[in-house]
């Protein structure tokens, strides 16, 4: 027997097996660090380019964006919101008897005019907030001191924020009841509202004191489902450039005002005193309770008109007349005092309308009208913003440098600067071993070595000199890699299984495949990282193509859902998420200028040749 060839299979077994491991569960991680390997490094180069989306398509988005800002690198970007209505249901009645039975005549006494009344209409929509608290304490992670330690005393008061959460005190105030005595020494905290809610609120960029012009209009123009440029044979697509407002297609102004946000809990006393309890008055107690959001008065008299008196009119017969009535509103943003952009819970806004009635009490006697009488009632209704909802935004005056990267772009040269954007729709196109796609003499190499790849990385270095222009405005937090040419996800992102701790926090997955910011030791954004191990397997070892692949910005790693998007004419798949964002970040090219040679994007590839 050869022990000489047993010895060296025994050798190359362990890593026979790793290879063949399912190398991107949270498990593998740990055995597949670099250092068990005794590995050699390859850098090979990648050729980055510079490309603009045009335009996208913004309908179905889960996002409202509203807002303007100025970027000094990426220019300035503006948000407005078209969205159809949804009744809540089908010919809706308004008081407690239908329109039919106000209108005819009858024996029945309590077959009346109700006169319905509107009182207020608000447009309401929330902010996305963030409720996550690691070591459920009671507090929040944001204003939490210790997010990991539950023994936390975040307000110093001596009491463990835990504790102060399960008595009824406030963790965030050392003197929850404001009665001038420390929680610590205080026996009596029942002054204190525990149902008081303090809220992160996510997704807000700029200054969140800016004010600004807010003005809400009746929409005049139909959103078909069904595109009317392909005889209502396809589904119709609405795009980032289609403006309605500039078109011409605004009717009555519902709301205008100047704004600012609050981002307080919305709390709502009852109305009336409760006369059954003469200890109590209800008028201080509080009734409702809504998150921190928009809330604006409507036009009354337009809804009153445009709505209320529709009741049992062919216009409210069904959601398809109702849309073909009232077409929807337009939500716009002017005069921003400051740079402002929102990403606004749009699923979960709504106009509600609150009216009076004349109400028919039989006051409890069926069968004896003296005692009848007429008082006043109030309901409420709400009118979803459903349907069709779509983004128009506009990018204008970004830097020229960029331009310049894409001109070279589209001459087929490499650039020095990677420029990514969301709302703006700036992204690249990479090129792996060589400048054009395919088979390059290296890649021939690569194929006819006999190397067991360990790992494969692509690092992206930021631009630090830049960032200090925006650092005020933040940066993007991740960044995704993906086919540019289907638009599908790599395998490596596929396979990846991880997961942060915290269930909540849905940025914190794929952490292995990566594209997460990191730091330098002094603190500033330094590089993003993509391991791709499986794909560049796949292309050394199984001859897979070679593809480009995208790089872009995203707001959502779990989202990989694609829209339609013009880039030079052509319509492509772009993903979702990586338009949700007005920021961006600059990152060295693959051809960066000589000083900054260090920082280009790297593919680094370690092996074991064997």
């Amino acid at each position: 027997m050869n022990f000489k060839g047993f010895f060296k299979i025994l050798f190359f077994c362990p890593f026979i097996f790793l290879n063949c491991s399912k190398e991107f569960h949270p498990v593998g991680i740990s055995i597949l660090n670099e250092t068990i390997f005794d590995s050699n490094k390859i850098e090979a180069p990648i050729f980055s380019y510079q490309k603009k989306i045009d335009y996208y398509q913004t309908d179905g988005l889960p996002l409202g964006q509203l807002g303007e800002i100025n970027h000094p690198i990426f220019g300035l970007s503006k948000a407005s919101i078209t969205s159809q209505l949804l009744i809540p249901i089908s010919n809706p009645i308004f008081g407690d008897i239908s329109q039919q039975n106000e209108n005819q005549t009858s024996d029945d006494p309590s077959k009346i005019n109700e006169n319905e009344t509107i009182t207020q209409v608000f447009l309401e929509i929330p902010f996305f907030n963030n409720l996550n608290d690691r070591d459920n304490d009671g507090v929040i992670d944001e204003f939490d001191i210790a997010p990991d330690d539950p023994l936390s005393d975040t307000d110093s008061d001596g009491v463990p924020d835990y504790l102060e959460s399960q008595d009824g005190s406030n963790p965030l105030s050392q003197d929850s009841d404001n009665d001038g005595i420390l929680d610590g020494a205080d026996q009596d905290n029942t002054g204190y509202d525990t149902e008081n809610k303090v809220y992160q609120i996510d997704s807000i960029f700029g200054n969140r004191e800016t004010t600004f012009n807010l003005k809400i209009y009746e929409l005049t123009y139909y959103l078909s489902s069904l595109d009317p440029g392909n005889n209502f044979e396809s589904i119709n697509k609405f795009y980032s450039n289609r403006d309605l407002f500039d078109e011409g297609f605004s009717g009555e102004i519902l709301h205008d005002s100047i704004y600012s946000l609050d981002f307080n809990e919305l709390r709502f006393n009852f109305s009336e005193d409760d006369s059954a309890t003469p200890d109590i008055d209800e008028r201080e107690k509080i009734e409702s309770r809504l998150t921190p959001r928009i809330r604006v008065p409507l036009n009354k008299n337009f809804f009153q008109t445009n709505f209320i008196d529709k009741e049992g009119s062919q216009e409210l017969a069904n959601q398809d007349n109702f849309s073909n009535y009232f077409k929807g509103v337009i939500i716009r943003g002017e005069n921003f005092s400051d740079n402002l952009y929102m990403l606004l819970d749009i699923s979960q806004a709504s106009i509600k309308i609150e009216y009076e009635y004349d109400k028919y009490n039989k006051n409890g006697t069926e069968d004896d009208t003296s005692d009848d009488f007429i008082e006043k009632s109030n309901k409420s209704i709400p009118i979803n913003l459903g349907g069709i909802k779509i983004n128009t935004i506009t990018n204008n005056n970004y830097n020229q440098e960029i331009e310049n990267q894409i001109s070279l772009s589209n001459q087929g040269d490499p650039t020095s600067k990677i420029y990514l954007s969301g709302s703006s729709g700036l992204h690249s196109k990479l090129n792996l071993f060589s400048s054009e796609k395919g088979t390059s003499s290296l890649l021939n190499d690569l194929r006819n070595s006999n190397w067991l790849i360990n790992e494969a990385n692509v690092n992206l270095y930021i631009d630090q000199f830049n960032f200090s222009l925006y650092s005020d405005l933040g940066i993007i937090n991740r960044l995704y890699l993906y086919n540019y040419e289907d638009s599908n996800p790599l395998n490596d992102y596929v396979l990846d299984e991880t997961v942060t701790q915290n269930p909540n926090e849905i940025q914190n997955t794929k952490l292995y495949y990566g594209g997460i910011l990191e730091y330098d030791d002094n603190g500033l954004p330094y590089r993003y990282k993509f391991r791709i191990t499986d794909h560049i397997k796949r292309i050394i070892r199984n001859d897979s193509t070679n593809v480009e692949l995208g790089l872009v910005v995203t707001s959502n790693i779990d989202d990989i859902s694609l829209r339609a998007a013009m880039v030079s004419n052509q319509i492509i798949k772009y993903p979702s998420a990586a338009i949700l964002n007005p920021l961006g970040v600059v990152l060295y090219g693959s051809h960066p200028e000589e000083e900054n040679n260090s920082n280009k994007i790297q593919l680094e590839i370690f092996y074991t040749e064997f």
